[in-house]
């Protein structure tokens, strides 16, 4: 990565500048799943669970990469062994924010685990990947996905995933010019809502070896 990129973890007061390019990463199954009672609820609902730093949308799970101060991009990489943890803090802060709304977008959440689903064991997933609008094109997703693979490469992983989705050719050319070669092409079936149908979503992998 160029010395001028600075790939650190998030921290709380993050939310401002990296919760908007998260929602950004996958903008319409978002508001698929938790924009319950209006639109913008889904961006909402990733500010309070950024900020508690638990779970698969916490700050603690997420960097963010910044050139003089400046967000770019953020991004996040998990595995297998984080799964039944993200789902306890998912049940918890959706219960939480939505209350006795929170059963259809329980059910929701579940319906779109069969298109994006969890990671698998002994896999580098990669998560929430977006950059800035303003540089995109430039050179620095694929800067931060060389970094993220030499890091998982050096922490003994063999291949890393991610998903993206059919509607996004863009960064699926981007990863295929990385290494990664789809695997798995998932239907979506999820109802249109808010006059927006989610895509579906090629699983990609790449060798690490």
């Amino acid at each position: 990565m160029s010395t001028e990129l600075e790939l650190r973890p998030c921290a709380a007061d993050d939310a401002v500048a990296v919760v908007p390019l998260i929602h950004d990463s996958g903008p319409v199954a978002f508001r698929a799943v938790f924009s319950q009672q209006h639109h913008g609820q889904s961006l909402e609902f990733l500010h309070t669970s950024f900020r508690e730093g638990s779970g698969q949308f916490g700050f603690r799970n997420h960097l963010l990469a910044e050139r003089d101060g400046r967000t770019l991009a953020v991004v996040a990489v998990w595995d297998a062994r984080l799964n039944g943890t993200f789902t306890a803090s998912a049940l918890r802060h959706i219960t939480g924010f939505y209350g006795m709304r929170a059963v259809p977008v329980l059910w929701r959440g579940l319906r779109m685990e069969r298109i994006v689903r969890p990671a698998v064991p002994g896999v580098a997933y990669i998560g929430h990947f977006a950059v800035h609008p303003d540089v995109r094109g430039g050179g620095i997703g694929r800067a931060i996905l060389g970094h993220l693979l030499a890091r998982a490469r050096e922490d003994g992983y063999t291949r890393a995933a991610l998903d993206v989705a059919d509607s996004n050719p863009r960064a699926r050319a981007l990863y295929e010019a990385s290494g990664f070669r789809v695997l798995a092409t998932r239907r979506s079936a999820l109802p249109e809502r808010w006059g927006e149908r989610v895509a579906d979503h090629h699983y990609m992998e790449c060798a690490l070896s």
